[in-house]
């Protein structure tokens, strides 16, 4: 459970696995801020059914990957909610292509967004978290990041990026309070993969022992047990919510 009273910073939290991810933060009873840099709308009808769950939630506009806008938005938070307790690093791209023809644009964009954004985030929480001696992070990578995938070098390099700097974070403020975990999603269903061919989908599902995707809000139930006041003696973990895909 999630005291009350916590706040939250959800990015990328206007759809996707970030949606439902701040939608079950606030049904803990923490206030989330959603952070989104395009889809507005999306982001606009996130916050409302936030709200609906009885919290507070601010919308705040920009690029993980900029350290000003990361700035403004941690200003933001502390401004709006005098406070920060649980920090979800979720936004992330792809640009997918195979490695001989990939674009080095391509590689440096999801790199910067997706490892760099992080790092930006993370940097940015700890201030007040270690101020206060209490804090949870959690860093959303990919079944990518741990056995990879044609097609996505730069995506499966950001990915298990997060994994080493997560567990490199965790031993640096174990000791004020402070865990950083990672959830790595396997297939999800979302816009993205619902715009799959069905003999590519079924393609995916033989590779699952469940045999199935997974739900948005499967993974956020594991967000919610990390960031958690019962979750203190678990950092620098990956939890792979992927129906057994990964299982060693």
């Amino acid at each position: 459970m999630i005291e009350g009273g916590r706040v939250a910073v959800v990015t990328g939290g206007g759809r996707g696995i970030g949606r439902e991810i701040a939608l079950r933060l606030a049904r803990e009873g923490a206030d989330v801020a959603i952070s989104y840099r395009k889809a507005e709308a999306a982001a606009e009808a996130a916050a409302e059914a936030v709200r609906e769950a009885g919290v507070r939630c601010e919308l705040f506009r920009g690029d993980v990957a900029a350290p000003g806008d990361v700035d403004d938005l941690f200003k933001g938070v502390n401004e709006a909610f005098g406070r920060l307790d649980i920090l979800v690093n979720n936004a992330g791209v792809t640009r997918d292509n195979l490695m001989m023809r990939m674009k080095e644009d391509e590689f440096d964009e999801v790199l910067r967004t997706n490892l760099k954004g992080t790092y930006l985030c993370t940097r940015a929480a700890l201030r007040p978290m270690v101020r206060a001696r209490w804090g949870r992070i959690v860093n959303i990578s990919s079944v990518v990041g741990l056995v990879g995938n044609a097609g996505q070098a730069n995506y499966a390099a950001s990915k298990a990026g997060i994994i080493g700097f997560t567990k490199s974070v965790a031993r640096e403020v174990a000791q004020r309070g402070i865990t950083a975990n990672v959830v790595a999603p396997g297939y999800v269903e979302t816009e993205l993969t619902g715009s799959l061919p069905e003999k590519v989908k079924d393609q995916i599902k033989a590779q699952v022992p469940s045999g199935r995707f997974g739900e948005a809000g499967e993974v956020a139930e594991v967000v919610a047990f990390l960031v958690g006041e019962g979750a203190g003696y678990v950092t620098g973990q990956t939890v792979a919510v992927d129906g057994g895909m990964t299982m060693q």
